[in-house]
Parts: structure tokens; C-alpha cells; sequence
């Protein structure tokens, strides 16, 4: 909680004034004839954005604009897996609306009538940076209050014996404005999501606006980074049985993360290519282009292989064969007893996280399209396999817990976590 933010913003120092060199505003250190204190504190002074109104106004102008289409736009109630106390959620899932809304508003009062500049956003992204670190340290603590004083659903939360494991984790497991206003699904798929384009794009009109052409190494991200964001909320009803909500609870993992981490850090490529412009050879474009589809189809496809058990019951054929499945009993805290199905063919019988390696894929194919002259855009496929890791290892101890001696059945059918006869 002390040291995220000073990375995202050590990661935007790097891009506005070193050209997204990660070593280069280390160079004062370095350099100084003496270390000392004050040196070291006026480098670290120095890193830092500077807030401007117009950066606060952005930002909060923003959020509301997101909350008032979460709320207000039409879209049919999708329901979320079983809670711990027994709870299934009703959820708006109007996503794809929020996004499509969202961009032709913006590109049509900027580029078509001319209200505001499409680079506001790359203009103004050190201030509002700061904004978003404000917000996100706000909902943490107002998240950590609302789960002590008003929460929406008491049997659901989880208190620990630190203060710091509550507020880093959460403790509600499902905080809401009322019955639909979900604080996981609304921070997570809009002003986080439904921003990674819009950044993209304002990022990729500043880019015009330096050399006077956009790059194909610009336009295949926005290819790549769009085909991702818009499966999202294609498939947003799958999303709420995920991890993020099924699992998770609501503290600064993510609240901040949500507000700052994913819509700072998730768009490092575009901030690359706007100081750095790169042109590809056309093999090579052509084969980051192949390795991001490809990726997409095994993360897509792995999805809906289970999409189709859950909706046949188990009933149905993968990749030609009568569906594997494990039909299992589980007690929620109520003391009921629930079934559920664990699928081990397809995908699902090649590893437990195959949609994982293809999720690797794409992120890789994010990252290439910037070249190889720095590591920093490269940033994004690594702490995705540092999370996606983390993500295995956390997924197994639920499951060992939830299915006890079918779980044990399933590990044995399929024995790798990722990677076939690797991991």
C-alpha cells in the first residue's frame, strides 16, 4: 500500500521525462558527488506529478460519467456464482453499452466537433495520475468503514486480526450502493476498463500530433488492447464468475488497483510508443499479430469450453467426445449443501489455467508490438505472470477447501497447473 503507488508513479516519471528509460531517473542518484538525505529526498520530491484542477476535474468528471451509465443504461441482470453465506447476485451487465457510449462521445466531441483536443487524456495524465492515487486511497478507507458500519451483506464479510490484511484484502465480500451498484464490477469494467482504449486512442492522437502519422506498431496496439477490452464486456456475464468476483473481497487490492494500477500501468505500451515511435517490418508485424490472435483464441476458446459444461449441465461434446466431468457437493456457511461440475477434458483436461497461457500470449503480443530497445513496456507480460501464478496457487487452496476428496479426484485426472509436463 506504500510502495505500489511510488512505482506507477517511478514508471511515469520514466515515460515523461526519460523517454520510458527505467534507469535513467535514477542518474541523480548515481551521479551525486554526496548522498545524503536531502539529496535523496528532493530526487523523490521531484518524481512526483503536480496536481492541477483540471487533472481533478478530469478524473472525477470521469468517474461520475461512468457511475451515471452503470446506473442509468439499459442492460439485461446477469447473476453471479453462489457466495460463502449463500447469496446469488443480481448484476447489471451493460458494459458493452458503457464502452460504446463512452468512445463515441469522446472521439466525436474531440476529433468530430472539436470541443476539446483526443490528446486531453496524454495531456493531462501526470495530474490526473494523482487524482486517481487521491480516489483510490479514498475508497479503500471508505470501503474499510462501510464494511464495519453499513455493510450490505454482514454474513458475507471477512474480518482477520490485522488491520492492514483488512484494509489491503477487504473485508465485504460484495459492497453495494443498493441492490445492483456493485463495487467490484463497476471499479473493475468501467472507469478501468471502459479507459484502456480511450487512453490508447488520446495516446494515439498525441502521437500524430509529435511526428504527423500514427505507427503500425501504434495501430496493431489498439488493435490488440480493443480485441481484448471489447471481449470483456462481450463476455461480461462470464466475468462474474471469475475470480476477481467470486473470490475477492473489496479492499486497496482493489480499489487502488482498480483506479490506478490497471488504467496507469496496463497502458505503459502506448506511453512507449509516443516517446519512442517504432515502425515494424511487415514479417514481424505480421507475426505479433498471429501470436496475439492466437493467444485470444486459446483464452477464448478455454472459456467457453466450460461456458457450455455449466450450460448443458455437463451435457454436451468437447472437441467431439462426451464432456469429462467430476460432479461434486460442496457446503456453503449456511450448513446447504450445493453441487457443481469440474471439467478435465478439452483445454481443461490439457491443464487446470490453460485460458492463463493464452492470456500470456496476448500479453506478450501487447508488449512486442514496442520492439525490444527497452524493458519497460515489457513490464505488463511480466507482472502478468507474476499475478497469474499467484492466481494458480490461490485458486487451488479454494478449491482444496471447497471440493475436499473431488478435488483430490481432479488433480489426479489433470496433474499440470499451466504448462503440460512443466508446471
Amino acid at each position: 500500500m506504500a510502495t505500489c503507488p511510488f512505482l506507477v508513479i517511478y514508471f511515469w516519471h520514466a515515460c515523461d521525462a526519460h523517454k520510458c528509460d527505467l534507469i535513467a531517473p535514477l542518474n541523480p542518484l548515481l551521479n551525486a558527488p554526496q548522498l545524503n538525505a536531502e539529496v535523496v529526498l528532493n530526487w523523490f520530491l521531484g518524481c512526483f506529478p503536480v496536481p492541477t484542477q483540471e487533472g481533478f476535474a478530469l478524473f472525477f468528471g470521469w468517474l461520475l460519467f461512468q457511475a451515471a451509465l452503470y446506473t442509468f443504461l439499459p442492460g439485461p441482470v446477469g447473476y453471479g456464482q453462489m457466495t460463502p453465506a449463500g447469496f446469488v447476485l443480481p448484476y447489471i451487465v451493460n458494459g458493452m453499452n458503457a464502452w460504446i457510449v463512452t468512445h463515441i462521445i469522446f472521439f466525436g466531441a474531440s476529433l468530430g466537433l472539436g470541443l476539446f483536443p483526443a490528446s486531453i487524456v496524454h495531456d493531462n495524465w501526470g495530474a490526473l495520475l494523482v487524482a486517481a492515487n487521491v480516489y483510490g486511497y479514498f475508497l479503500t478507507a471508505f470501503s474499510f468503514v462501510k464494511a464495519h458500519l453499513f455493510p450490505s451483506h454482514p454474513a458475507d464479510r471477512k474480518f482477520s486480526s490485522s488491520v492492514i490484511y483488512d484494509l489491503f484484502f477487504g473485508i465485504e465480500f460484495n459492497p453495494r450502493f443498493g441492490k445492483l451498484f456493485d463495487f467490484k464490477l463497476f471499479h473493475n469494467g468501467r472507469p478501468g476498463i471502459v479507459a484502456w482504449t480511450l487512453i490508447n486512442g488520446s495516446f494515439a492522437v498525441a502521437q500524430y500530433q509529435k511526428i504527423g502519422y500514427v505507427t503500425n506498431s501504434m495501430w496493431l496496439l489498439q488493435l490488440l488492447h480493443a480485441m481484448y477490452v471489447l471481449d470483456f464486456f462481450y463476455n461480461e456475464d462470464w466475468y462474474l464468475r471469475t475470480i476477481d468476483i467470486c473470490h475477492d473481497h473489496f479492499g486497496f487490492y482493489l480499489a487502488w488497483g482498480d483506479s490506478v494500477w490497471l488504467p496507469f500501468m496496463y497502458t505503459l505500451q502506448s506511453h512507449y510508443l509516443v516517446r519512442n515511435p517504432v515502425d515494424l517490418s511487415l514479417p514481424y508485424f505480421l507475426t505479433v499479430t498471429a501470436l496475439g490472435f492466437f493467444g485470444y483464441y486459446i483464452f477464448r476458446s478455454v472459456n467457453d469450453q466450460k461456458n457450455e459444461v455449466r450450460r448443458t449441465d455437463g451435457k454436451c461434446l468437447i472437441w467431439g467426445k462426451p464432456a469429462k466431468v467430476i460432479r461434486t457437493e460442496f457446503l456453503t456457511s449456511d450448513g446447504k449443501v450445493h453441487k457443481s461440475l469440474l471439467l478435465a477434458s478439452g483445454f481443461w483436461g490439457v491443464a487446470r489455467h490453460f485460458n492463463y497461457f493464452g492470456d500470456l500470449c496476448i500479453s506478450l503480443a501487447f508488449c512486442m508490438t514496442c520492439g525490444f530497445d527497452h524493458v519497460l513496456p515489457y513490464f505488463y507480460v511480466i507482472y502478468m505472470f507474476i499475478l497469474l501464478m499467484g492466481r494458480i496457487e490461490r485458486d487451488h487452496h479454494r478449491c482444496a477447501g471447497k471440493y475436499g476428496k473431488y478435488w483430490v479426484e481432479y488433480e489426479k485426472l489433470v496433474p499440470y497447473k499451466l504448462f503440460p509436463y512443466i508446471y
